[in-house]
C-alpha cells in the first residue's frame, strides 16, 4: 500500500469552470460597497499611508531602482480597490494626485532621477540594446538569403541517400 501515494500538486484539484458565478457575492472586499466615495478623503488616506516612515523609505528605494512614478500610483491605487477602499472610477480620478504624491516623496527623498511614466525612454541602454538586436536581426536574415541563393547554385547530387530533388516546375 505504500507504494500508491497521492501527488503533491493535484492537475485536477482545481476550481470547476463557472464555479465563480455561483459562489455567494459577497466573498471579496471589493464586492461590497467602498470605504471612500470622495476623492477627497480618499487622497488624505492615500497621503496618510504614503508618508509612514516604512512605506516612504519602500517608495523612495522603488524610484531609485528605476521603478517609474506611474507604476508605483497604479500599484496603490489597484490594492486600494482590492481592499475595498474605493471603486475603480475614483481610482481613476485618484490616478494623477498619487502620482503627484509619489513624485513629491521621491522629492524630499532626496531620489536625483527618476521616471515619471512607464513609457519614459531615459534609459537609453535599454534602447540601445534593442536597435543592435534589431541590426543584427538583419544581418540574419541577410545571411540566411545569401545561403538559400548558395544552396540553390550547388551541383545536383545524385546516389541512395542524397535528399530528393526538386522537379524543374516546382522551381520555377
Amino acid at each position: 500500500m505504500d507504494q500508491f501515494k497521492e501527488a503533491e500538486n493535484n492537475p485536477f484539484d482545481a476550481p470547476v469552470p463557472g464555479q465563480s458565478l455561483t459562489d455567494k457575492p459577497g466573498n471579496y472586499p471589493w464586492e461590497h460597497p467602498p470605504q471612500y466615495t470622495d476623492t477627497q478623503e480618499a487622497s488624505e488616506y492615500i497621503w496618510d499611508k504614503l508618508t509612514e516612515p516604512l512605506f516612504a523609505q519602500q517608495v523612495i528605494a522603488m524610484l531609485d531602482a528605476g521603478i517609474p512614478v506611474e507604476a508605483i500610483s497604479r500599484i496603490v491605487l489597484f490594492s486600494g480597490f482590492t481592499e475595498g477602499k474605493w471603486t475603480p472610477d475614483v481610482g481613476f480620478m485618484l490616478a494623477e494626485v498619487v502620482m503627484k504624491m509619489v513624485a513629491t516623496i521621491g522629492f524630499t527623498g532626496g531620489v536625483k532621477k527618476f521616471k515619471i511614466s512607464m513609457t519614459d525612454l531615459t534609459n537609453n541602454n535599454d534602447m540601445k540594446e534593442i536597435l543592435n538586436l534589431k541590426s543584427r536581426n538583419e544581418e540574419l536574415e541577410k545571411a540566411a538569403k545569401n545561403l538559400g541563393k548558395e544552396i540553390k547554385a550547388m551541383p545536383e547530387q545524385k546516389g541512395l541517400m542524397a535528399p530528393p530533388q526538386p522537379k524543374e516546375e516546382e522551381v520555377a
